[in-house]
């Protein structure tokens, strides 16, 4: 099955929603060096629809990791959580950043799940944002 292709004006629209920012990790498209990718929040394989509510900004690796993933399992818990949905979801609600700058902590069942799914703290990232909190374009300020 092939992606629909999401026209320029959609993704005009929700990119500007996102803010130019990875939905899940909160890296900027400039930190990313080129364009997100458009992520359908419940994919198509999961009956998803290419429309402007069910699509956000993802970086490339994060689309990745979450493929046709909507749930996972919070660790704290051990028990299924729906993924962050950064459309209807705050992130400052589920997620907050490491003293240092350079991991995501999961503050809920939602975030926590998100977090081990998208392996948001895998090491290459973490690498990668100690270098950014060093010139200072990381963490993101909001």
């Amino acid at each position: 099955m092939t992606k629909p292709t999401v026209p320029p004006e959609l993704r005009r629209q929700v990119s500007i929603d996102a803010q130019y920012r990875c939905g899940y990790c909160h890296t900027t498209q400039q930190i990313v060096g080129g364009p997100m990718v458009i992520d359908h929040l419940v994919p198509i394989a999961r009956g998803g629809l290419t429309a402007r509510e069910n699509l956000w900004l993802a970086c490339r690796r994060c689309n990745e990791f979450k493929g046709t993933l909507t749930e996972a399992i919070d660790p704290q818990t051990n028990l299924k959580a729906a993924l962050f949905n950064p459309r209807t979801q705050s992130w400052s609600v589920h997620f907050a950043w490491s003293r240092d700058g350079t991991e995501i902590i999961g503050l809920t069942t939602n975030g926590r799940a998100t977090v081990i799914a998208l392996r948001l703290n895998n090491p290459e990232i973490v690498v990668a944002r100690a270098l950014w909190v060093q010139v200072g374009w990381h963490p993101p300020k909001d």
